[in-house]
């Protein structure tokens, strides 16, 4: 134990040689170096807005658009509805047509994976969209929308075959 506690005083000792080399590197890499802090930016002084538009409409304020007087069309809302009025159009699939009685129809796949068979003057997608023709590729549809103004507009939309 003894010998132990001798050697561990010896390597200190060993190691607590002359440092003025050290302290003289130290000293002398440090004596050329100057710290240097970029200035603050200049702030610029406030300049008001003075709002002078108050002959225009608040944007905040809700307000009907202008109407256009519209095209008169409207949806016939006392019709009943069909089953796939109840889907959006860009859920409803069209996997297929065929042919009954010599009237084409379209199969369509809801997003509930039901089956669907529709002809022309049917209805499908939840913006009033009456089937107008079908191909073997789509379905055109005439829908009627309400634009911002509250007027009833058509738009022709179509139901691609998915392959």
């Amino acid at each position: 134990m003894k010998r132990l506690a001798y050697l561990a005083i010896v390597l200190v000792t060993g190691c607590s040689g002359d440092m003025d080399d050290l302290q003289t590197f130290v000293n002398e890499s440090g004596k050329d170096m100057q710290g240097k802090i970029d200035p603050l930016p200049q702030v610029k002084a406030y300049d008001p807005f003075v709002y002078d538009a108050f002959d225009l409409p608040d944007p905040f304020k809700p307000r009907k658009l202008a109407t256009g007087g519209g095209s008169g069309t409207q949806p016939d809302l006392t019709r009943p509805r069909e089953p796939l009025e109840s889907f959006s159009l860009e859920s409803l699939k069209m996997v297929g047509t065929m042919a009954r009685g010599g009237v084409v129809q379209a199969v369509i796949r809801a997003p509930d994976n039901s089956i669907y068979h529709v002809k022309k003057g049917n209805y499908l997608g939840q913006n009033f969209g009456l089937i107008t023709q079908i191909s073997d590729s789509e379905v055109s549809l005439r829908e009627i929308i309400q634009d911002a103004a509250g007027d009833w507009t058509e738009r022709v939309s179509t139901l691609v075959l998915q392959e």
